[in-house]
């Protein structure tokens, strides 16, 4: 990624005065040792003398010799990160690869004593430069002078530039105007800066196989991964053919589509995965990571976990609460059937012949989760839905009448929201009418904090989710089948 020049190959000036002092100094020592030898060896015991002599001669240079290597590898002087623009010396990194790379760094890039980490605060920035020998040093300059370690660098090339993206560990008095500012100022252009968390401290790679295996175990999760992956960011699936049985004409390559800000991915359930982030385009390095996880999802087929938790209810029934998906669809129709109009009506909010065209829709896992309530004996009583709708979170749930009031909506609700939670959703809103008194309770139910809207009759009610716990265990006694 960078062009390093080493320091051993820089060519140090020849100082001749040096030369001559060492030159002279030895001339003088063999003089004297000279006299020394004629004076001592016409003694008696001269040569005793001489031979004492040269053994402490080669005791004293053994012990200088082992003194200097013990102190030869003292550590260096603190501020030797990266240096600074304008010093003498300094190796120049610059921009010269044809794939994205990775790079954590160790080193403070600023100078003096590095600040504790609860003085600092982590950024996440993006910033375009031009791919030049340079640049990068440029970059890394500035960042020194603010006293700013970098953390892990990712560069991703394009036809006019280089896009560069830091996390940094920078001092918490330091603002993102003047972060913006500094890069600015250092040759840095559409510069994006965001507050970051230690969850992004895990390297790219790692995070990448953490999301495919996400994906890989539950088909639900891909929009979730994609979401993670490209950070805030719009996410629409829209279905070859609409739930009244009509082609909506919605397609895209096998290869996908990118443009500026904007991604189109072949689902592989039918129809088109959109991908919109009009804050900040997308890499090429991005759209073929999105592109992997579509395909991998593709190759896998349907899949949904197999777990299933009894309840026993108050008054002593058993239920079972587990994953439903398209294989349910012929018992989701039949509890249709035992439902009344009214509270079809109250769930769909539309003609109630055509409540059954939802159902193919709300059971794929490409829109969300689906929860079903089974009694002992395998009936389907209750369905609730957790609908990924864009950058935002749905709840909807349907209870047959004659298990209505007994909880069940309450339970499946709970469950929803741990799940919202679980996939880090900020918030979920239900919407039904302003006479579905059981919605409301349960949602009240919930302790957390409501914000209502009504319009015509139609009531949103939207809960946020900040600082909420997920929840491990139901209220009933818990058990695995």
């Amino acid at each position: 990624m960078t062009d390093v020049t080493s320091a051993k190959t820089v060519r140090r000036s020849h100082h001749w005065r040096r030369d001559v002092t060492e030159l002279a100094a030895l001339f003088t020592a063999v003089a004297v040792a000279d006299a020394i030898a004629n004076l001592i060896g016409h003694q008696p015991d001269g040569p005793y003398l001489l031979i004492a002599s040269a053994v402490a001669l080669a005791v004293t240079a053994a012990f200088h010799t082992w003194w200097a290597r013990r102190h030869s590898h003292a550590p260096p002087p603190t501020g030797t990160g990266l240096p600074a623009e304008g010093d003498g010396g300094s190796t120049v990194p610059g921009h010269g690869t044809d794939v994205a790379t990775t790079v954590p760094v160790d080193t403070p890039t600023g100078t003096g004593p590095a600040p504790s980490p609860e003085d600092t605060a982590l950024w996440r920035m993006r910033t375009t430069v031009r791919d030049t020998p340079g640049s990068l040093a440029a970059l890394c300059g500035a960042l020194a002078r603010h006293r700013v370690d970098i953390l892990t660098l990712q560069t991703h090339p394009l036809a006019r530039g280089t896009v560069d993206e830091f996390l940094l560990r920078a001092p918490a008095p330091l603002q993102a105007q003047q972060l913006s500012r500094a890069i600015s100022a250092a040759g840095g252009s559409s510069t994006w800066i965001e507050r970051a968390d230690t969850h992004d401290l895990v390297d790219a790679p790692t995070r990448v196989l953490g999301l495919a295996t996400r994906t890989a175990l539950d088909a639900a999760e891909l929009p979730l991964a994609l979401r993670q992956l490209l950070g805030r960011c719009t996410i629409h699936s829209l279905p070859a053919v609409s739930v009244t049985g009509r082609a909506t004409g919605e397609t895209a390559p096998v290869e996908g589509v990118l443009e500026e800000t904007v991604m189109r991915l072949r689902d592989p359930s039918g129809g088109v995965i959109t991908i919109e982030r009009p804050y900040l385009p997308f890499t090429p390095t991005e759209f073929a990571r999105a592109r992997a996880l579509v395909e991998l999802d593709a190759r896998l087929g349907p899949r949904v976990p197999r777990s299933e938790h009894v309840l026993t209810l108050p008054e002593g029934n058993d239920i079972t609460v587990r994953r439903a998906d398209r294989g349910d669809l012929s018992a989701a129709r039949a509890m249709h059937d035992r439902c009344s109009e009214q509270t079809l009506r109250l769930r769909y909010h539309g003609p109630v012949h055509d409540a059954d065209r939802y159902l193919d829709h709300l059971l794929s896992p490409r829109f969300g989760r689906t929860l079903a309530v089974q009694t002992a004996p395998g009936r389907l009583v209750a369905l609730g839905h957790l609908l990924w709708d864009g950058d935002e979170t749905e709840v909807a749930l349907l209870v047959e009448d004659d298990w209505q009031r007994r909880g069940i909506g309450s339970e499946l609700l709970s469950r929803l929201v741990a799940l919202a939670v679980e996939a880090g959703c900020d918030s979920v809103y239900a919407v039904t009418q302003s006479s579905n008194t059981g919605m409301v309770a349960a949602m009240r139910a919930l302790s957390l904090p409501l914000d209502y809207q009504i319009e015509e009759g139609t009531l949103v009610i939207t809960a946020r989710l900040e600082a909420t716990p997920v929840r491990s265990l139901p209220p009933y006694e818990q058990a695995g089948r």
